[in-house]
Formats: structure tokens, sequence, C-alpha cells
């Protein structure tokens, strides 16, 4: 695995990881401030706009940084140029058309997804789709060139901003006794806000950069000829980057449904997604070294394949599986385990543990299955990706109505666990066509087994005590979990200790 691919995953884990923790962690004050009905409200939204906002931007980034990687590597430096002009155009055409149909189509769209107060939510943060497609072809531009830092950067910055001002005017419509519709879209101002932020400092970025390729001009038809290279490229890559949030909309859509149908009122329905979406916010920090590692995995994988390293390629894929591997499966036993001192702790109850409990041992799946999707983008095979991801959304839709149906909200969360893991399990099978490669060989299989001892034994011991008590003990467990889980590893040979010092040096020097 070359130097530059494990810094900038580590770069980029780092910042994935402060915006992914402060993306999911603002949930728990806002659901403290603002109640498990406007974190329904949020919850049920914010999928649909993340659909968008990807759609929108059409996969452009990621294809802008696999075809500059690829243009550098034959050093093609008008192309490069070419490839950041009509990405622009693209984006922004597309942010243009994808704001126009979901502010235009905001009270249809609130009726499917179970009543008119999600109606303003949609038409605040549709203004997004407006800044962000555009944003996003700069940060494509920083990883073609296997430069993480800005996009790690840019994260931290959109998020903060995003999360404080969702926050401060939570707490102030709270304190002005505003009704919970006008709440959540409210709040909303804080995706537009945080998305010019991070604009502002990429273009600036940009524009210091001695990378920056010298504008050319581009006749009509380099124009189209380079934009259906894009799209051929991109359109597939959005339908795999799509995979959580698509999937997520499925939920938005058909868990209202399917509750209805097993009987709770129109009213509830709201609250009840929220309860839902306590696991699904805590789920996102599990899976935040999977979905940090495929942005720099997808150019690295197609510069290698495109210079014929096939040998070093599936090493790269090897290793990335490892590391997944190592890190998702004790991360989810310890999640499930800890769910009702960490219910207690975050939401102040613990409501909707059970499903909470379904939902967190789920991420071990979503991480892989989100890895496995990038890999498949990074080996040329996003069309399959993107089939694979769509058939997904049918096997959610269907299982959701079918398990809800008989277990009641606790079936999204089986429903979400056997997605995933069908996910998982057809992108192994897809990858395995091309490289050689086993899901379930002896290290893994250490990483299961000692994450389940860490489980079963943290699940024995939690307590039932009070919101601090179980926020001091969830801190203290999850350290020494760690520890027992690192310490079975090491004596069992899953992982030695000369690796975690290699690891631990790479991280020090990235």
């Amino acid at each position: 695995m070359s130097q530059s691919f494990v810094k900038g995953t580590i770069i980029l884990t780092l910042g994935t990881i402060i915006s992914k923790v402060l993306g999911s962690i603002f949930r728990i004050p806002l659901q403290n401030i603002a109640g498990d009905k406007v974190l329904g409200i949020f919850s049920l939204v914010y999928p649909l706009y993340m659909v968008a906002l990807i759609l929108s931007v059409a996969g452009i980034p990621i294809a802008v940084s696999k075809l500059i990687s690829e243009a550098r590597a034959q050093q093609k430096e008008d192309e490069v140029a070419r490839l950041v002009q009509t990405a622009s155009v693209l984006a922004f055409s597309f942010g243009v058309l994808s704001f126009s149909l979901l502010a235009g189509g905001s009270s249809w769209i609130a009726q499917a997804l179970g009543g008119e107060e999600a109606q303003w939510a949609i038409i605040v943060v549709s203004t997004t789709l407006l800044i962000s497609p555009y944003m996003a072809v700069y940060r494509g531009f920083f990883q073609g060139l296997e430069d993480m830092k800005p996009t790690a950067t840019s994260q931290v910055l959109e998020q903060f901003v995003r999360v404080t001002f969702i926050l401060l005017v939570a707490f102030y419509m709270v304190k002005a006794a505003y009704p919970d519709d006008i709440i959540a879209g409210a709040i909303m101002i804080g995706s537009p806000l945080g998305a010019f932020a991070s604009l502002v400092y990429l273009r600036a970025l940009y524009a210091r950069s001695p990378y920056r390729p010298k504008r050319v001009k581009l006749t009509r038809t380099q124009w189209m000829e380079t934009s259906k290279t894009i799209l051929t490229l991109s359109i597939p890559i959005a339908l795999g980057a799509l995979a959580m949030p698509f999937l997520n909309l499925v939920d938005s859509l058909s868990v209202p449904l399917a509750l209805r149908s097993y009987g709770v009122g129109t009213d509830e329905t709201s609250y009840l997604f929220g309860l839902y979406s306590r696991g699904t916010a805590l789920v996102q920090i599990a899976t935040v070294f999977s979905s940090s590692l495929v942005l720099p995995l997808i150019p690295l994988l197609s510069k290698q394949l495109a210079k014929g390293e096939i040998n070093r390629a599936q090493q790269t894929i090897e290793q990335s599986f490892r590391l997944s591997h190592f890190l998702s499966w004790p991360m989810a036993a310890g999640l499930a385990a800890l769910t009702v001192p960490l219910n207690v702790a975050l939401f102040t109850n613990d409501e909707g543990s059970a499903t909470m409990a379904v939902v967190l041992a789920s991420s071990i799946f979503t991480s892989l299955a989100l890895l496995g999707t990038g890999i498949l983008q990074g080996i040329g095979e996003s069309k399959r990706a993107a089939f694979i991801i769509l058939i997904g959304c049918l096997v959610k839709w269907g299982t959701n109505i079918l398990f809800i149906s008989w277990y009641g909200l606790i079936g999204a969360g089986i429903s979400t666990f056997v997605t995933y893991a069908f996910i998982t399990w057809m992108n192994h099978v897809a990858i395995r066509r091309h490289i050689s490669l086993s899901f379930w060989n002896r290290k893994v299989i250490v990483y299961v087994f000692a994450s389940l001892v860490m489980g079963i034994g943290l699940f024995l011991i939690s307590p039932t005590w009070g919101r601090m008590a179980s926020l001091v003990y969830v801190a203290i467990a999850t350290i020494g979990g760690g520890l027992f889980y690192i310490g079975i590893a090491l004596a069992l040979g899953g992982v030695t200790l000369q690796e975690l010092r290699q690891w631990l040096n790479q991280t020090k020097k990235g």
C-alpha cells in the first residue's frame, strides 16, 4: 500500500471522524433541545436531501478525482483543465435543476414522507443544492492530486458551521415556543450556510494552488466529449455513492408507511421515526473508517490498474478489507452491547433500545458494504456496484414492510441488518470475479471472536443507571473494551505488535 495512500487515508479519516462526529452527535443535543418529533422530521427529510445532492453532483467529484489521477499519470495537463471546467458547469447545472425539482415539489414530497409538517424543512434544505455541487468539484480536483487535506478541512468546516447554526436556531425557536414543523424547517438553514463556508475555503485554496490548471478554450465538440466522458463514469459512481443515503431514503418513505399499516397514527409516526433515528445517527460514527477509506481508494486503484500494477491493486484491496474488519467488528459489538447505557446517556431515556441495538449491530455490514462499493468503483465496476445498490433498495423496502408488519418498529432495525448483509455478500461475489479474495480468513475469524467475547462481557456487566453515571460508564467501558479486544487479537495472532506500531507510526507521519 503506497505511502501517499496511507497518509491520504489517515488525513481523511481524521477529517471524516471529526465531520461524522459533528454530523451525528449534534442529533443528541438536538433531540435533547427540541424532542424526538423534531429529530424525526429532520431524519425523514435529510436522506431525501442527500439523495438529491448526490444526484445533482452526479458523482462528478469522484469521477473528476479518478480522471485527473489518470490524466496526470499520463502527463496530460490540458486534459486536467478541460475536466475541471466542464465538471464545474455540469455540477452547477445539475444543482439548479435539483433545487427546482425539490423546492417545487416540496408539498407532494412532504405528503409522501408522511405529512405536510416536513414541507418547510424540504424547502430550506434544498437551497444547499445551489452551492454544494459546485463546491464538490474542488474536492474532486484535490483528491485527484492525492491531496486529501483540503477535502478533510472543508468537511470539518462545513459541519462545524452547519451544526452550530442548527443548534443555535433550535435553542432560540424552542424558547420562543414555535411549533415543531417550523423548528424543523428553520434548523435546516445550517446546511446552506455550512456549504457556503466550505465553498469559500476551497475556492481560495484552488486559486493559490500551484497545480491549478490554466484555462483552456473549449469548443462545443470538446465540451460535449468531455461531458460525455465525465457522465459515463460519474452516473454509475453516483448510484454507488447513494448506498447509505438512498437506503435511508427508502426508510423515510417505507417506515412511516409500514408503521401506519401497523396501526400507528400519523402524529406518532414522526416520533417513532425519531426513536429509530437514534441508532442510525450512531451508525454513521461506526462506519467512519470505511467511508473515509473509500475516497483515496478509488483514484489509487484506478491509477494502479491504469499502470498495469495488478498485484499492487490486489494488495491494496486486501489491506483495506483487513483494516475495515479489524476496526468495524469491535465497534459494532461494543455499540450493540452498550445500547441501554448509551441510550440513557445520550438521549435521556431507554426508549427504543431494542431497535437501537439491532441497528447498531448492523453497522459491521454497513461498513463492509460501503468499502465493497468503493472497491468496485475503483476497479471499473461502477455499473455493477450501482446495480447491487438498486437491488439492495428493493430488499430494504420489502423487508421494512414485512418485518414492521410483524414486529413493529424493531422490524426496521432487522431490515437494516438483513439488507446490508445482503449488499456485503453481493459486493464480495462481484469483487471475486476480478481478484482472488477470501472474506473469511483466520485473521477475520479472530476479529469476530474477540469482538463477540468483548461484546458479551460488556453486555453482562452493563448497569441501569442515571444519565451522568451511564455516560461515565460508557466512556470507561469503551476504553476497557477496546484494550480487551486488542489483547485477545494479539494473543490469537489476529494482529501483531509490529503491525500496530507501523500503523501508529504512519498515523504520526500523516
